[in-house]
């Protein structure tokens, strides 16, 4: 079993406060490419919310970004990641239950760093 988060090279950012001026910063700062993702997200979330009538969804986007930033602020947690991602794809099905383990836990990981630990 790996350890999620015994990295070693230390966070790039302070976590952030799941607010949007901060997760929005954050993002901006370890995963710039993710952006457009981020608003296309907010604009879910904002809608949805107004469709159901209830800030749920906002919640919700707010946590699933702080799980991305919590993940890419940790640049080698980060790097297991997306090779565990890439290895999801692979045709030894070994190798493929492995990388959901591995990206299993360290998303776990995550979401419970961003919950309070």
């Amino acid at each position: 079993m790996t350890m999620p988060y015994m990295d070693g090279d230390g966070p790039l950012i302070p976590r952030p406060e799941l607010t949007l001026p901060d997760l929005r910063q954050a993002v901006a700062t370890v995963a710039p490419s993710r952006l457009p993702e981020f608003f296309d997200d907010l604009q879910k979330a904002f809608v949805r919310a107004g469709d159901e009538d209830s800030v749920v969804p906002i919640r919700m986007f707010y946590r699933q970004w702080g799980v991305v930033v919590e993940i890419e602020r940790h640049p080698e947690t980060a790097r297991r990641l997306h090779v565990a991602e890439q290895a999801i794809s692979s045709a030894d099905p070994d190798v493929r239950e492995r990388a959901i383990q591995e990206a299993g836990e360290i998303v776990q990981a995550a979401h419970r760093e961003v919950a309070g630990g």
